[in-house]
Formats: C-alpha cells, structure tokens, sequence
C-alpha cells in the first residue's frame, strides 16, 4: 500500500491537512487540490489510485468531478471515496450509482477514515486477481460455482436471489450499493423485483444467516453493504 498514490480534493484547508497528515503517515504518496476544476485536472493527469472527493467545492462539484471521471475510459478506474456532509443523502445516492466506491460523512473518526481508505484500495487490487471460486469471512463461506452457503460448516439454503444478492456484495466488501444497483444485478430472474422487494429479500436473507446477518449493513437513505471491517 506504500506505493499508492491518493488525491485530495477538498476545499476547507484544515480537513485537507488533516487528511494528508494522516495519510502521509501510513505512507500513502498524498497530493491536495482546492477545487472540482483543478481536482479533475490533476486526476486526469497523474492518474492516483484513489480520489478522495468533497462534494461541497466552490464552482465545480464534486458529483460533476466524479460523472466526467467515471465517463473517461482513461480515468473510469480511479476509485472515488466521496466526502459528505449530513442531509446529503440524495447527492450520495447519485455519486454511487455514477461509480464512486464509497463515502465517508463529515465529521468523521480518523480511525474509521483510515480503515475505509485501506479497504477500498485492497479491494481495487484483489480485482486485478484471479477470480474466485470460494468467499470466507471467519464463519460464513460461500461457494460461488456451487450456489452454496455454509454458516459455521452448516449449509444454508437460499434462493437464487437470495444468493445473488450475498454474492454481489461479499464480492465487495465495504462498498455501499443502492437499492437500484442491487436490481440491476438480480433482475431476471423471471418476476419483477423492485427497491422495496430488495428491502424484504434482505430481511429474509439476514434470518438465513443468523449469527453472521451482521455482515449485511444497512446504510440509512442509501442502501446497504457487507462489511468485513
């Protein structure tokens, strides 16, 4: 993780000192930027591993960065932590499903920010892996070629639904989807499947997996994650 390489791109001076304070510490090579326009300029030119991205920037925003990034095949790879203030629920909303990884609310524990940081940049280099076969988080296993779930060695039986839905966000850890996102990726499967059916699907889901349900994270106004932090 030495090598990687974060933009900030943030315009209150003291958060973005504070970040690359504590980013420069875990050794992450930091560069700052105060503005959308100049943050999209330095992305564009010197390519980082990770974007960290304030959606509250003086004339370009932070969700217009994120669109023209994520709509550059040159760029589209970066990944985007976005940074938020409370009641910004809607704007969250849509920087996900324009590709941002994940988001992080102001105020924030430096802990927790930190944390989140490493993830996300694990997960984009686990991608660059050979697929896996099999998924293990301590008691819960989930083989993916076999459609099959086994919670403390003892196998669970899910829907095909149900199963999608575990494997489309075990396969990311830490990333939080929209309800929407979650649609796209299990419609088909021969009825009509909503925002509010994915809501009763992981409520079934979480009584399947009992002691392991808390892997399957509501997010509030957004949609939900796996966490394996």
């Amino acid at each position: 993780m030495q090598n990687k390489t974060i933009l900030i791109v943030e315009d209150e001076e003291d958060i973005q000192e504070l970040i690359k304070y504590n980013l420069t510490k875990e050794g992450y090579q930091v560069h700052c930027v105060g503005s959308g326009e100049l943050g999209l300029q330095e992305a564009r030119k010197s390519l980082p591993d990770l974007l960290i991205l304030d959606l509250m920037l003086p004339g370009m925003n932070g969700l217009e960065v994120c669109r023209q990034l994520k709509g550059d095949s040159n760029t589209h790879h970066i990944s985007i932590i976005m940074l938020t203030a409370k009641g910004e629920e809607s704007d969250i909303v849509v920087g996900l499903e324009l590709g941002a990884d994940d988001y992080i609310s102001k105020p924030f524990s430096l802990k927790i920010f930190l944390s989140r940081v490493k993830a996300c940049l694990r997960r984009k280099q686990e991608e660059t892996s050979p697929e896996q076969t099999i998924l293990v988080f301590q008691d819960l296993e989930i083989q993916l070629g076999r459609y099959e779930v086994f919670v403390k060695k003892e196998l669970v039986k899910l829907t095909l639904t149900e199963f999608k839905i575990l494997e489309f966000l075990a396969r990311k850890p830490g990333w939080v989807f929209t309800r929407g996102q979650i649609v796209d990726t299990v419609r088909g499967d021969g009825y009509a499947i909503t925002d509010r059916a994915i809501d009763f699907q992981i409520v079934g889901l979480r009584k399947k997996l009992g002691p392991v349900a808390k892997y399957i994270e509501t997010v509030r106004g957004v949609g939900y994650r796996f966490s394996d932090i």
